[in-house]
């Protein structure tokens, strides 16, 4: 079949011409022209809705402007907001350390157990050979034998079937006083 002399025969009817790299930078530029103006409206719209009424802080200076810049001023931010307490590594370790029979009988299986005591243990001998700031370690590793029976016998003990439960009294109800 023959095709038309004004039609290129390398590309189908229903595909649009290639634009230019120079015709999309073009386009860019313009939207990027007009982009304050479709800003400047929404912002203008939503006033008139009265989204900006009421905002917290509004009327009030802006906390910090004109002081002095301090780089971690985010970091400190955060820290505060979101009350990280960020302890020495002796004084992590301590706290963890007493927490940690709590964390092991939330796990179920005995490999897990395992491995998170000695996962501990290898922090506590990390920061015991390490310089840090801060009071000295006197946490010493676990005996992993002997907290993973404390953890067994833990476990048992929860599941012995106890006794029947105690039947709270029955409650009198007013009318029956006798």
């Amino acid at each position: 079949m023959p095709q038309p002399e004004n039609q290129p025969q390398d590309r189908p009817e229903d595909q649009p011409e290639p634009r230019s790299r120079e015709a999309d930078r073009a386009a860019a530029a313009a939207r990027m022209q007009h982009q304050h103006t479709w800003v400047d409206l929404q912002v203008r719209q939503a006033m008139e809705r009265g989204e900006f009424d009421n905002l917290p802080g509004a009327g009030k200076p802006i906390e910090g402007l004109g002081g002095e810049h301090d780089p971690d001023w985010w970091l400190k931010k955060l820290v505060e907001r979101e009350r990280i307490a960020v302890l020495p590594p002796s004084i992590a370790l301590r706290k963890e350390d007493a927490e940690l029979d709590a964390r092991l009988d939330t796990i179920n299986v005995e490999r897990e157990v395992r491995r998170e005591v000695e996962d501990f243990n290898e922090r506590v001998i990390r920061a015991r050979y390490s310089l840090s700031a801060g009071p000295p370690l006197i946490t010493m590793p676990r005996d992993v034998e002997a907290t993973v029976e404390a953890w067994r016998e833990r476990q048992a003990a929860r599941r012995v079937p106890r006794s029947e439960p105690a039947v709270p009294p029955r409650r009198r109800h007013w009318w029956n006083r006798r």
